[in-house]
C-alpha cells in the first residue's frame, strides 16, 4: 500500500503522449503508452475487409475491445480449434500467450487493446502482407524516430 504521507510530487508528469505508428497495411495503429510503461495501450484502426495476421504471442497477453465498426475475431476456443466471433461492441476479449487469433474487419473498425509490454516475438502463422515475425528488434525498428 502507498504511504499517502511520503509521495514525492516532483515525479509526476502531466504531459500529454502519443506514439502514431507508420501506416500499417490493414491501418494504423495510435500507441497512447511509453515505451517503459509496465502496459501498453493501443488504439488499431482497421480498414474494411482488412484483416491482421494469424498470430501468437509468445509472452504478451492482451484484451481488445471493438469500439466501432463491425469485426471478427478468430481465435483458438478451449480444445484448440479455431472459431469465430462477431465481436460485440464495448466487451472485452482476452487473448492469452500461445493461442491463435487474428482480427477481421467487416467495415472499418477502431478496436482498444491493452497488454502486457510489448515484449517477445509475435509469430505469424499466416500474413495477407508477407511479413515476418515480428521480434522486439523489428518492433522497435519499424517505431524508430517515434517518441
Amino acid at each position: 500500500m502507498i504511504d499517502l504521507k511520503n509521495i514525492d510530487p516532483s515525479k509526476f508528469d502531466n504531459t500529454p503522449y502519443v506514439l502514431n505508428d507508420t501506416t500499417k497495411p490493414w491501418g494504423h495503429e495510435i500507441i497512447f503508452t511509453k515505451k517503459e510503461d509496465p502496459y501498453t495501450g493501443k488504439i488499431l484502426c482497421v480498414n474494411s475487409g482488412k484483416q491482421f495476421s494469424l498470430q501468437i504471442h509468445d509472452e504478451k497477453e492482451e484484451s481488445q475491445m471493438l469500439v466501432s465498426g463491425e469485426a471478427i475475431l478468430i481465435i483458438d476456443n478451449n480444445k484448440g480449434e479455431q472459431e469465430e466471433i462477431k465481436m460485440v461492441p464495448f466487451k472485452g476479449y482476452k487473448i492469452r500467450p500461445g493461442q491463435r487469433h487474428r482480427i477481421r474487419a467487416v467495415t472499418d473498425c477502431a478496436i482498444y487493446e491493452v497488454s502486457t509490454p510489448e515484449v517477445g516475438t509475435t509469430l505469424r502463422l499466416e500474413d495477407d502482407y508477407h511479413r515476418p515475425d515480428q521480434t522486439d528488434k523489428l518492433r522497435w525498428e519499424e517505431r524508430k524516430g517515434l517518441k
